[in-house]
């Protein structure tokens, strides 16, 4: 079978399964990406031989000369300070798994697109053929008078932890590994909007993670930091827990700060009258197991493209529910958070992006529905014009006050 084949292939399979494919065809697909989906535009004339000389030699050199002298005109005089790098090693690429750098070309080409049309941000794709973290690093360090934002994708865990706190802490420009945070923005956004469809205090909630890998502890970290104290976090062996023995240091780390019941057990065990479930895993969920949840019950089923548990059976017991799909309401999609967070740290020049900025970002998504709240909408369209500018607009806020500005 021929890669494009075993492509085409893997593209028909969610169609089967309820993904929105059923109407588009995979010659469609496959044109669609034809040439790649990104291109270079000129933003200075070059139709004269004057145009020339000032885009180009000889003009350039002054320009040259002067960055030479006083670096900060770069970020004037140069796209360098906005252009923010999508960097990946294809180890994690959607639920694809590790599919190598050149395969993952064509989502980190979509990141790029997204950073355009969502926020007006200049983005490349950087895929890098190394899965060693000093490689990966020093690579990025040496590149750093080329870009003015890094955003970490598909980087498999654990490895991605180290590997964004090292960036974070060679470089002085906002570094943010999405698959984490811009995940864990949308889903405390998504959240705020679920309780205040309820009325309920988020404080109070008992909440279960299924998926303790990138996407997982960060969500965790944003929930602990916006009130919440239950939550029980599940891995493919069970709840972590304090008395295993089995877990890695992200996990035991992981283990001081959920689980304040010490809960122990499985995914029965830790969903027995919880009140949120968020999954965030390949896995699947059974169906008796989400009728044993708490009356009014949340489920954000996120993985894609098929949920841990199909949204229809999942309604038959909860109050709310939402996925990552396109195809039924309440899509907690990372589009609603990435493009304005980044474009609210450059705008305000910050240094990095904060824990502060990043609830900032979830408040601001949260706040755009605020008045138009149902059980079907507790957060924003992805394609809604409004959430860019406002996340934008709240991050820099944050920043500024925060010091990193």
């Amino acid at each position: 079978m021929s890669p494009v084949t075993e492509a085409v292939n893997a593209t028909e399979a969610p169609a089967s399964n309820g993904a929105n494919l059923s109407d588009i065809t995979n010659e469609e697909i496959f044109a669609g990406h034809l040439g790649g989906k990104l291109s270079v535009e000129l933003t200075a004339p070059l139709e004269t031989q004057r145009d020339l000389s000032i885009a180009y030699t000889p003009g350039v050199a002054k320009v040259c000369l002067g960055i030479a002298e006083d670096e900060s005109l770069a970020k004037t005089y140069t796209w360098a300070e906005r252009l923010v790098v999508v960097v990946s090693d294809g180890t994690a690429v959607l639920g694809l798994g590790d599919i190598g750098a050149r395969a993952s070309l064509p989502v980190m080409e979509g990141k790029a697109a997204l950073f355009k049309k969502f926020a007006g941000l200049d983005s490349i794709p950087l895929v890098l053929d190394t899965k060693d973290p000093d490689e990966i690093v020093e690579t990025l360090i040496r590149l750093r008078p080329s870009f003015g934002a890094v955003n970490l994708e598909d980087i498999s865990a654990p490895r991605c932890f180290e590997i964004e706190k090292r960036v974070i802490e060679a470089l002085d420009c906002p570094v943010m590994h999405d698959d984490q945070h811009g995940t864990a923005i949308v889903v405390l956004a998504g959240l705020k909007g679920a309780v205040a469809v309820q009325g309920r205090d988020m404080s109070g909630l008992k909440v279960v993670v299924s998926g303790a890998g990138a996407a997982g502890v960060a969500c965790t970290d944003i929930l602990l930091a916006a009130g919440v104290s239950d939550i029980i976090v599940l891995d493919s062996k069970g709840i972590v827990s304090k008395d295993r023995g089995d877990l890695n240091e992200y996990k035991t780390a992981l283990a001081e700060r959920t689980n304040p019941r010490n809960v122990t057990g499985g995914p029965a065990e830790a969903l027995a009258g919880a009140d949120v479930f968020l999954g965030l895993s390949a896995g699947t969920i059974a169906e008796e197991l989400i009728a044993s949840m708490a009356p009014e019950s949340i489920v954000f089923a996120m993985s894609n493209p098929n949920p841990e548990i199909h949204p229809d059976v999942a309604k038959k017991y909860a109050a709310i529910v939402a996925t990552g799909r396109s195809d039924f309401p309440n899509q907690l999609n990372n589009v609603l958070a990435f493009p304005g967070v980044f474009k609210g740290a450059l705008d305000a020049g910050a240094r990095r992006i904060t824990e502060g900025m990043k609830v900032a970002a979830a408040e601001a998504i949260f706040n755009v529905v605020a008045g138009e709240l149902s059980a079907d909408k507790i957060i924003p369209s992805p394609l809604d014009p409004r959430v860019a500018p406002a996340v934008a607009e709240a991050v820099g806020n944050a920043a500024r006050a925060e010091g990193v500005a």
